[in-house]
C-alpha cells in the first residue's frame, strides 16, 4: 500500500474518532444526531476520494478503454468511461454501452440451474446423462450437475477423456458449462436464450441480452491491439453462439449498470430462495486461477479465500477482458468492463488493471471494517 493511501486511511480513521469521541462527550442536543449516520457518511465521502485517487492512477497508467465503476447498495461512489466502444469511428464509451461479459456469464447460467431445481424439474445431484445423451457413456455416466457447476467433472472438452474421476479435482470447462445450458433446455422446454431474456426482463435487466439474441444499439465491438494498431474482431457478437465458446459458458452482453442491478438482485436474495442462493455462494471446490491466484468456488462464481468476503468472476472473450465483484458486508459491486486486448503481451497484462483495481477495493473493504470495528470500541470505552 503507498504512503497516499496509507495517509488517506490514517486521515478518515481519525476523522471517525474525533466524531466518535465528540458525540459521546457532548451534551445531548435538542434534535437528536445520528452519529452511525454521521460516521457512513464519513466514511463514504472517504471512499470516494479514495477511489477516484486510485482508480484514475490506473485508467493513466495502462490507457484502460472500457468502464469502471463503484456502488455501495444504491449509492455510486466510482464512475469512469475512458475509450472508444468503435475505434475506427470514434465512438466514445458510455454508461450504456454493451460489452461481452465473457466467463462472467457462467453465474447466469448457475442461477438459470438452480431456478429449475427450485420448481422441481431437476436436482444438482442427478447425473448429467439423465438429460443428455452425450452423457450416456461409461467415461461421463457418474458426472452430476452439481459436478458440472463448480468444475469438478473431469471434463476438459466435450468427447474428451477425462482429466481425473468425477469429484476429486477441479478443472474448468466450458463446455461443462455449455452442456448446463442444455440441461436447462431439456428441463424447462425453452431456449437457453429463452430463459436467459425471460431472467433479464424480471430483475429489470434492460440492456442486457445473448450474443444470439442481440437486437440492440451500442455494442461495443471487440478490438485486439491498443489504441494504434488494433484489429476488430468479426462477427460479434453472433460468434459468441459458436462451439469453441457457447453462450451458456460466456455469450452474455451486459453494461455496468445491467449487472449493478444484477448483484444487487442476486445477493439480496431477490431472484434465489436463501437456501438456494446459499448452495451458489458456498465453496465447493478450490480454484488456482492463473491471473488471481488461489481462490474458492462456488456454482459459477469465485470467492476471496480470507478476508475480505467477496464473490466475483473474471470473463474473456478475444478482445474482451470484465470483471464482476461483490463484497457482500457491505454490499458493494465494482465492475470493470472493456473491449480491447492486447493478446500479444499475454492475459497476464490485458489483466493487470483489473487485478490492481480488485487489490485496492480489498484493501478499501478491509480498512473499513477495521475501521468500524475501532470505533465500535473507543464508543464503548467513552
Amino acid at each position: 500500500m503507498n504512503k497516499k493511501l496509507q495517509s488517506l486511511i490514517l486521515f478518515a480513521f481519525l476523522l471517525i474518532n474525533l466524531i466518535s469521541c465528540q458525540q459521546e462527550i457532548k451534551p445531548a442536543p435538542i434534535v437528536t444526531i445520528d452519529k452511525k449516520a454521521i460516521i457512513d457518511s464519513t466514511i463514504t465521502v472517504f471512499e470516494k476520494n479514495l477511489l477516484k485517487n486510485q482508480i484514475d492512477s490506473i485508467f493513466k497508467r495502462y490507457q484502460f478503454n472500457g468502464s469502471v465503476a463503484v456502488f455501495k447498495d444504491s449509492v455510486e461512489l466510482y464512475r469512469k468511461n475512458q475509450g472508444f466502444s468503435d475505434f475506427k469511428n470514434k465512438v466514445k464509451i458510455d454508461s450504456n454501452t454493451v460489452f461481452a461479459i465473457g466467463s462472467v456469464s457462467k453465474q447466469f447460467t448457475a442461477v438459470l440451474v438452480l431456478l429449475q431445481m427450485q420448481q422441481g424439474k431437476l436436482n444438482i445431484d442427478d447425473k448429467v446423462s439423465k438429460y443428455v445423451t452425450d452423457f450416456q457413456n461409461k467415461e461421463y455416466e457418474n458426472i452430476t450437475i452439481h459436478q458440472l457447476l463448480n468444475h469438478t467433472s473431469g471434463l476438459n472438452t466435450l468427447g474428451g477423456k477425462l482429466q481425473f474421476k468425477s469429484g476429486t479435482d477441479f478443472l474448468y470447462s466450458n463446455d461443462g458449462f455449455s452442456m448446463l445450458g442444455k440441461i436447462v433446455e431439456k428441463v424447462s422446454g425453452k431456449s437457453y436464450d429463452e430463459n436467459a431474456l425471460e431472467l433479464f426482463k424480471k430483475v429489470e435487466m434492460n440492456n442486457s441480452s445473448t450474443g444470439s439474441s442481440f437486437k440492440g444499439e451500442n455494442f461495443a465491438g471487440a478490438y485486439i491491439g491498443n489504441g494504434k494498431v488494433f484489429e476488430k474482431i468479426k462477427n460479434m457478437p453472433k460468434r459468441l453462439g459458436n462451439k469453441d465458446i457457447g453462450i451458456p459458458a460466456g455469450g452474455i452482453l451486459s453494461t455496468i449498470d445491467d449487472l449493478h442491478i444484477w448483484n444487487n438482485a442476486l445477493y439480496n436474495g431477490k431472484i434465489l430462495k436463501p437456501e438456494t442462493l446459499q448452495k451458489f455462494e458456498t465453496k465447493s471446490a478450490e480454484r488456482h486461477h492463473p491471473i488471481f491466484g488461489k481462490m474458492g468456488y462456488g456454482y459459477g462464481i469465485m470467492t476471496n479465500i480470507g478476508k475480505p468476503s467477496a464473490y466475483f468472476h473474471s470473463g474473456y472473450v478475444k478482445g474482451s477482458p470484465s470483471l464482476n465483484i461483490f463484497y457482500p458486508e457491505t454490499k458493494t459491486s465494482v465492475i470493470i468492463l472493456s473491449n480491447i486486448a492486447d493478446e500479444e503481451k499475454g492475459l497476464g497484462s490485458t489483466f493487470k488493471p483489473h487485478v490492481e483495481i480488485k487489490k485496492i477495493t480489498d484493501a478499501i473493504e478491509n480498512t473499513i471494517a477495521g475501521m468500524k470495528n475501532e470505533t465500535a470500541k473507543t464508543s464503548i470505552k467513552m
